[in-house]
């Protein structure tokens, strides 16, 4: 499905929507071209794009879906220019200052995943604080995929269950779709139900590759910090209509 355009003005009250995803993830696209619209500078971009997060975890809560992903910085995003990938981290840790007493407040429990080595030791302490702070909480979990990438995943999956083989924990038989399951990011949680697109391009840019088999897609042209609870509302009704099979005969043959 592809969403044209954003709406006029936010709706504070929606109609409920029955079938809700239990995992949303979203690739939260859009923020550069949202500030040069504007003649703004890169980095304000990325600081409405904050906003709307923090509207979309709210939307979530609301909901109550169960688990929200968010795609915030990739593995291939190091290519940027320097002076972007140092405001991106600067916010990053800026939010992870601010906003955790909020997510303990609201019950939200706190999870990255991707390889942390690249980030500043003041980064990785952060999220290490912030994960501890909140593991106990039992509401909506939200998950950063940060220096992230789907590729990255699967291949530190595959070695650690190598490593286990070595070691003669498990046997090489032993590696199944389930095994696998056990040892990928978030491998623990329901899997994505629905994957959000934001900003007009269609394609998931190697984002949770093992995690979304059978994830429903949404495309909208929206700019991510343009998204608004409205626009998560319509991702969420257009997702209600669908069927899904995993692979089964339609419901619906011979009707």
């Amino acid at each position: 499905m592809r969403n044209k355009g954003k709406a006029e003005s936010p709706v504070e009250a929606v109609r409920p929507v029955s079938n809700l995803p239990r995992h949303v993830a979203i690739i939260m696209d859009g923020n550069n071209r949202w500030a040069k619209q504007r003649k703004l500078p890169g980095a304000a971009g990325h600081k409405a794009g904050l906003e709307a997060v923090r509207t979309i975890m709210e939307a979530c809560s609301d909901q109550g879906i169960e688990t929200l992903t968010l795609f915030a910085f990739s593995s291939e995003n190091w290519r940027r220019p320097e002076t972007e990938v140092s405001a991106l981290m600067s916010l990053f840790l800026n939010a992870l200052k601010r906003e955790v007493k909020k997510l303990v407040k609201n019950n939200i429990r706190l999870r990255v995943i991707g390889d942390r080595h690249r980030f500043s030791q003041a980064i990785q302490q952060h999220i290490a604080d912030a994960e501890q702070l909140t593991a106990g909480n039992d509401g909506c979990t939200v998950v950063i995929a940060a220096d992230y990438g789907g590729r990255w995943d699967i291949a530190q999956a595959a070695r650690s269950l190598a490593g286990r083989v070595l070691t003669g924990d498990i046997q090489v038989s032993d590696i199944t779709p389930e095994s696998f399951q056990s040892t990928i990011s978030i491998g623990e949680l329901p899997e994505p139900d629905l994957c959000i697109r934001t900003g007009g391009e269609r394609r998931i840019s190697n984002f949770l590759l093992w995690q979304m088999a059978y994830t429903e897609l949404y495309f909208t042209d929206t700019y991510w910090p343009d998204f608004n609870k409205e626009e998560f509302h319509k991702a969420l009704e257009d997702y209600s209509r669908r069927e899904r099979r995993f692979g089964k005969t339609s419901n619906k043959e011979g009707e």
